[in-house]
């Protein structure tokens, strides 16, 4: 199938050029200020942007074990709406995924309902080493070390386990860091204080910038003294950002850090309002910690943005604040509240797709994606950045039929979202897609 995509503003590796697209099949065939061609199914784009389609690499679909909550065909499908094209999901599903076998039964699934393209993490353990190593690094995207008990039985706190990981595992790791120790001993003070009757407003106190900090200084210092690949994900409080360098390429950093979408938009004061369907982990910290993570992220400390896209019922997050699960749905919103902020002069329209989509895709080595190039998967979204919309339960395509943008407007809007040359979102409506399994350099 040939499509020609005519009158876009193409968003592109730091500029914003007027053109067209030519797709051949699965490939951007052609780029440049006008073409034509007499076979070619005409794409009007009306002057809107065009950009790659975004790469989330930190997201939850739930898929085995959980489905309650999600699936990877209902997430999918939330995430081609919201203009993401490519998503890389953690391991800790039901049963985690500690085994090669296990890995390679979620590509299984997602080979039949995925609406967008994919790959998997490696869940580590405290006794999975030698199966984790034989990882293949050209078809899975890295491995996931919690180091910090966020979810599950997932948590690697034995340091001789953790010495061997970031020496030998020879692809890219990517942590969850939150100090253990510093959060029990954070709870009980809270526990003495108010019982089981914690008010949610505590959670940044539990969770705390310092539990942050420890663990994730000591996955950085891991790295530093044995070379790794390592991507810090979900940064969210201001101490981190010394962490991490500002002043050299890209290409050349081998320690990189993502922020998420929720802790550049909310702060601790939006706990009043949202309760517990704000408890995130880490959690979502202060005004002051928000502005830094701005600022590091447009100063390149931090490289990456993320959604953390974890959904719970709502009535697993209606739940007072011990009981209530973390995380929360994000993949259909993350371009528009984006979009959002390039309104409010946050952020330009280049540095998003330099964050969402580039760098995703320079980090983990993606094979011709994350860019508008010849040659290239057509993975392409068409943002309408003057087209109102406002988020409820009949427009919320995750199964969970929740946001915390619930009632949020927008002020625009994915139009249209192609996955390798298909157009699998228009106008508002799902069409029909099939994602492809990411391959890595």
């Amino acid at each position: 199938m040939i499509t020609l995509i005519k009158n876009a503003r193409l968003v592109n590796e730091g500029k914003i050029t007027a053109g067209d697209v030519l797709i051949k099949d699965k490939f951007i065939e052609k780029m440049a200020s006008s073409i034509s061609h007499p076979h070619a199914v005409i794409s009007d784009a009306g002057g809107r942007f065009l950009l790659p389609g975004l790469i989330d690499d930190q997201v939850h679909f739930r898929e085995p074990g959980l489905t309650h909550k999600a699936t990877i065909y209902t997430e999918s499908r939330a995430a081609a709406a919201g203009g993401i094209t490519s998503f890389m999901e953690m391991p800790n599903t039901i049963p985690p995924v500690f085994t090669q076998s296990l890995l390679e039964e979620k590509y299984a699934i997602a080979s039949r309902s995925s609406w967008v393209n994919y790959s998997f993490f490696m869940g580590a353990s405290n006794d999975n080493l030698e199966e984790a190593m034989k990882t293949d690094l050209k078809k899975v995207c890295g491995l996931k070390i919690f180091m910090g008990s966020s979810t599950g039985n997932l948590l690697v706190d034995n340091t001789l386990v953790l010495e061997k990981f970031f020496s030998r595992f020879p692809g890219l790791i990517a942590t969850h860091c939150e100090d253990e120790e510093t959060i029990l001993n954070n709870l009980e003070i809270f526990k003495q204080q108010y019982g089981d009757d914690i008010p949610i407003a505590a959670h940044p106190k539990i969770r705390s910038a310092e539990a942050c900090y420890k663990s994730s200084s000591n996955a950085v210092a891991l790295a530093k003294k044995y070379g790794t690949k390592l991507n810090v994900l979900h940064i969210s409080a201001a101490k981190e950002l010394e962490l991490f360098e500002h002043d050299i390429p890209l290409e050349k950093k081998k320690i990189t850090a993502e922020v998420c979408l929720h802790h550049l938009w909310f702060c601790d004061e939006d706990y009043a309002a949202l309760g517990t369907l704000l408890k995130w982990n880490p959690s979502v910290k202060t005004a002051a910690d928000r502005e830094a993570l701005w600022k590091g992220l447009l100063q390149n400390q931090l490289d990456l943005i993320a959604t953390d896209h974890a959904p719970h019922t709502k009535e697993e997050k209606n739940n007072p604040y011990l009981k209530a699960p973390s995380g929360g749905p994000l993949a259909q919103h993350s371009l528009a509240a984006l979009l959002e902020c390039f309104h409010n002069k946050k952020i330009s329209l280049e540095k998003i797709v330099e964050k969402a989509c580039h760098n995703p895709a320079v980090i983990y080595k993606i094979d011709r994606r994350g860019f508008l190039r010849e040659g290239y998967f057509a993975d392409l979204v068409l943002a309408d950045l003057n087209a109102p919309w406002t988020v409820s339960e009949e427009n919320i395509l995750s199964k969970c039929l929740w946001s915390p943008f619930n009632g949020t407007t927008f002020r625009s809007k994915v139009q249209r979202t192609w996955v390798s040359g298909k157009l699998v979102y228009e106008n508002g409506q799902l069409l029909e897609g099939q994602g492809e399994r990411l391959a890595f350099l």
